[in-house]
C-alpha cells in the first residue's frame, strides 16, 4: 500500500494532448478538449469499483452542484479510468448507477484510455497506484485532483469530504479570477487552504494561532534569560 499515494512535484500539470475516448457518445478526444479552458475536477477511477469510486463521484457531483457555480460554463468533473480492460460500457454503467452525468449534464465527462495514456496522466500529477493481483482490483488513492484551465494541478482534494464552500473556493482560485465574483474574491484574501484537512480555513485563525506560539517561545526565551542572569548577580 505505500505505492498508493497522490505526490505531485512543484509545478504538477496534465498533459492536455492525452488522446481517450468519451464513453457517452464513444468519440475520441484529448483531456485539453474536454477540459476546454475551465477549471475542471478530476476523478481518477476504476469503473467497476462499487465501493469507493461510485461514493468519490456522486459526493463530487453533488458538491460540485452545492458551490453555485455553472457545471459546463464556469467548470467541469471529468472521469479518467485507470483500468485500461474497461471500455465505455463500464464507464456508462457507473453513471448509470449514481446519476451524476444527467445531474451535471455537459459540465460532466467519462473517459477511457489505453495504458500508455493512463500512464502518462497518473505519471504526470503523481498519482501512484498498484494492482491487486488476486483480486484484479486497481487500488488507488480516492483523491479528486483541480486543475486549472491549462492542466496546472491547483489542489488535491478529498471527494469524500467536499462541501459547496471549499470546492467552490478552489475552483474560483483555480480559475485566476476568471470565475467567481468580488465576494469570492474577498473570501480568499480571508481564508487559506490548510492541506492537512483540506479545507479552506480563517487565516485569521491561523495566525492568531501562530502569534500564540511566537509569544510563548519569547516568554520561554526570556525566562531562560532571566534565569542565567538571576544566577550570576548569585555569583
Amino acid at each position: 500500500m505505500s505505492a498508493v499515494a497522490v505526490a505531485p512535484s512543484a509545478g504538477a500539470r496534465a498533459p492536455l494532448d492525452l488522446a481517450f475516448v468519451e464513453a457517452e457518445r464513444e468519440h475520441p478526444t484529448s483531456l485539453g478538449a474536454e477540459i476546454g479552458g475551465h477549471p475542471a475536477l478530476l476523478l481518477p477511477v476504476d469503473y467497476t469499483c462499487g465501493n469507493v469510486c461510485d461514493p468519490m463521484v456522486s459526493l463530487s457531483a453533488a458538491a460540485l452542484q452545492a458551490t453555485g457555480l455553472r457545471p459546463g460554463v464556469d467548470v467541469r468533473l471529468i472521469l479518467v479510468g485507470l483500468d485500461p480492460r474497461d471500455g465505455p460500457a463500464a464507464a456508462r454503467a457507473l453513471l448509470a448507477r449514481d446519476g451524476a452525468g444527467d445531474a451535471l449534464g455537459e459540465g460532466f465527462r467519462a473517459l477511457v484510455g489505453d495504458r500508455a495514456a493512463i500512464d502518462r496522466l497518473t505519471g504526470a500529477l503523481g498519482y501512484s497506484l498498484t494492482t491487486d493481483r488476486e483480486a484484479e482490483a486497481i487500488v488507488h488513492p480516492a483523491a479528486a485532483l483541480l486543475l486549472a484551465p491549462d492542466g496546472r494541478l491547483a489542489r488535491v482534494l478529498s471527494p469524500l469530504a467536499l462541501n459547496g464552500r471549499d470546492l467552490r473556493l478552489a475552483i474560483v482560485e483555480a480559475g485566476e479570477g476568471r470565475i467567481g465574483d468580488l465576494t469570492d474574491r474577498f473570501t480568499l484574501l480571508c481564508y487559506g487552504f490548510d492541506a492537512a484537512t483540506g479545507i479552506y480555513t480563517p487565516l485569521v485563525r491561523r495566525i492568531l494561532t501562530a502569534a500564540a506560539l511566537l509569544t510563548l517561545l519569547a516568554v520561554a526565551a526570556g525566562l531562560l534569560l532571566l534565569g542565567r542572569s538571576s544566577r550570576r548577580a548569585a555569583r
